[in-house]
């Protein structure tokens, strides 16, 4: 059910707000224009990045809120706070290989500076309320479950940020929820594609079950240098969830997200009409 979905027009561009009412939980899926110039530069300043994704929406959001106020969100800013400003060798390395493709690149000289200029960020999204509890777990997300045919009752798609690497790849982050009458799954996924370097794909997922007093959340890193990747056709470099599958897996993370509550609500009176 729809609780509620307001639109609006500004230059051309289309904001929307859609609400979807699952069981005692609130699924918010908003999105909004790119963050002004003199907005990005103050919150650079802020982050003490010396620069900050072209296209960042920070007014974008996925919030999923149980009806006693604890849950989580997605959203921009608190991906870019998990950006590590320490460089590791991995990223010396593509920065230096980025750096001579761009040597006369009046922006060659940003990738020397103590930040990661690919915005690589391990976030998992953030917590609302404090009640959460957070554990490891060795129960896994049923992924041939939700390969079932399932009604979708609501879908979404929200972008946070996106940067073209001053034309020499990409680095984004979006996040996109499905909910099905008993159940709903998210992923939330990092791509990273330095040309001629590297493919980086960091994933969340999120899977809750009605009547469940706890969400499963799996965090992956997976990447490859281009260099391994010869057998593999370059129109799949583009494309994270073809390329995804020829990365080598890196780090996985299996968490409880421990919910204070037991509900009550059977299978059907979570199906809303």
């Amino acid at each position: 059910m729809l609780a509620s979905l307001s639109t609006m027009m500004s230059h051309g561009f289309k904001s929307s707000k859609q609400d979807f009412i699952f069981g005692p939980w609130k699924v918010t899926a908003a999105k909004n224009h790119i963050m002004k110039s003199k907005d990005i530069e103050r919150l650079a300043e802020e982050m003490n990045m010396p620069s900050l994704p072209e296209m960042l929406f920070g007014d974008n959001i996925l919030r999923i809120q149980h009806m006693d106020g604890y849950g989580i969100e997605f959203n921009a800013i608190d991906a870019l706070k998990r950006v590590n400003n320490m460089e590791d060798a991995v990223k010396v390395a593509c920065a230096q290989e980025w750096q001579e493709s761009r040597a006369d690149s009046e922006h060659s000289k940003e990738v020397v500076r103590p930040y990661d200029w690919t915005y690589t960020t391990d976030y998992r999204g953030t917590l609302i309320g404090e009640v959460v509890q957070v554990t490891e777990t060795a129960e896994r997300i049923d992924m041939e479950k939700l390969k079932a045919r399932e009604q979708i009752m609501f879908f979404d798609d929200v972008l946070l940020f996106e940067d073209e690497l001053h034309d020499h790849g990409v680095s984004m982050i979006s996040v996109k929820i499905r909910v099905m009458p008993t159940s709903f799954f998210l992923l939330l996924r990092f791509f990273l594609r330095v040309d001629g370097v590297l493919i980086r794909i960091n994933d969340t997922r999120l899977y809750y079950e009605a009547g469940k007093n706890y969400m499963l959340r799996e965090f992956s890193t997976r990447e490859k240098k281009i260099a391994e990747l010869k057998n593999v056709p370059a129109a799949l470099y583009t494309d994270p969830n073809e390329i995804a599958q020829h990365l080598t897996l890196k780090l996985m993370v299996c968490e409880k997200l421990e919910l204070p509550m037991t509900e009550p609500q059977t299978a059907a009176d979570n199906c809303l009409q």
